[in-house]
């Protein structure tokens, strides 16, 4: 049996017994789920190893990336420059950053950045890995480029290129990058352990992630679809499409995110490492009008305004999948069920991971894994966790 380890109000039993058979059953290696109610821990478990011999357990301290969960986490920091008056939604982002108006996109507001509308989910030009970890050279190659689509007038989820448009245009309102940013306004004054370019200091914390969304065994299933998911699987794993550079250009190798480089690199889309306590308290925050511990993340307008739905319908990258967005956040939908109520909003990350905040029950949920599982919009352990929680209500 998996050495299970935190604490879990007794009401909640069954978050606990779920995480156990996500174990036992659902083949889980090494993982944490915490949840925050009105402003209390109830539920804070870790359990299983960080490596896949078993060797060394998840600590209660153990980071992991956590790919698009970070989504919400960059979101986060664009609506408080929002709620200070200091970014418009409803101005183009060339008013911020100038260059970004070649191409046609001058009058592109920073509200379609946000809602994945801006027509800017890959990059043309083939970039090698290294690209990736160079800020300046991802912002001036997203700058120069040519929607895809008539800005607007589609959604399709910007997987990697929202972190680097999003954290320029707070660059550029705030003098900070988008990590220094984080710390400063959300990271440090909550006491929460996340990080967006995370120290050399902190890399001997990290579990690698396990495995890949994308191997072997899914493209050769891959065959077996038709339809929209058959033509995303089939273009995902080709650079030269839209699809696929969304999702590998620059090129990355299949263990990029475990290198030393990834782990530093602010890649603010999709390199978040934290744990899942510290998800559940920034959201926990979100849940209950934006303040915790005395601290306030965004008032009450502002959680109202990112929480609103921008659009909702089939998404242009994700093969034709619904998908429900807000300013920077996902919305609860039937294909993204987080808990019973539509007012909830969050991120989740590929793999598995996944953070939300409900202001219905003021709950802020985190869940973090290693193991990869095939998937973009969270994986079965964290809904089964989530079910249970709802299910004790």
């Amino acid at each position: 049996m998996v050495n299970v380890r935190g604490h879990c109000e007794p009401r909640l039993a069954a978050v606990r017994d779920a995480f156990i058979e996500n174990f036992e059953q659902g083949g889980e290696v090494g993982a944490s789920v915490a949840c925050v109610v009105d402003g209390r821990t109830v539920v804070d478990l870790t359990g299983g190893h960080v490596d896949r011999e078993k060797t060394a357990e998840w600590a209660s301290d153990t980071l992991v990336n956590v790919f698009s969960t970070t989504k919400g986490m960059t979101a986060l920091c664009a609506n408080q420059l929002m709620d200070r008056g200091e970014l418009d939604p409803d101005a183009p982002v060339a008013a911020y950053w100038p260059e970004f108006g070649a191409e046609g996109k001058d009058e592109l507001p920073v509200r379609w950045l946000l809602s994945h509308q801006a027509g800017l989910p890959a990059i043309r030009t083939p970039h090698p890995e290294e690209v990736l970890y160079d800020w300046e050279r991802m912002t001036q190659a997203l700058a120069a480029e040519r929607p895809w689509w008539i800005p607007g007038t589609r959604a399709g989820y910007h997987a990697v290129t929202f972190g680097h448009l999003v954290g320029e245009v707070v660059r550029r309102i705030s003098g900070e990058s988008l990590g220094a940013f984080f710390r400063r306004n959300v990271a440090e004054p909550l006491g929460v352990d996340f990080h967006i370019g995370l120290p050399e200091s902190e890399h001997a914390r990290v579990s690698p992630t396990l495995g890949s969304i994308v191997g072997p065994k899914i493209q050769e299933g891959a065959a077996k679809l038709t339809g929209p998911l058959a033509d995303f699987v089939r273009d995902m794993a080709d650079p030269t499409t839209m699809v696929g550079a969304a999702f590998n250009n620059p090129h990355q190798r299949r263990d990029s995110s475990n290198s030393a480089a990834w782990r530093s690199a602010e890649i603010p889309a999709a390199n978040g490492h934290g744990t899942a306590l510290a998800i559940a308290r920034v959201y926990g925050a979100l849940a209950r009008g934006g303040e915790l511990d005395g601290l306030t993340l965004l008032s009450p307008a502002a959680i109202e305004r990112a929480s609103t739905e921008q659009v909702f319908g089939a998404d242009a990258v994700l093969g034709g999948m619904k998908m429900r967005y807000g300013m920077g956040f996902m919305l609860r939908h039937d294909g993204m069920p987080l808990g019973p109520s539509l007012r909830a909003f969050g991120h989740p990350g590929a793999g598995g991971s996944i953070g939300f905040a409900d202001p219905d029950t003021k709950l802020g949920f985190g869940y973090t894994m290693n193991r990869m599982r095939a998937g973009l919009v969270g994986g079965p352990g964290a809904y089964q966790l989530i079910r249970a929680f709802y299910g004790c209500l």
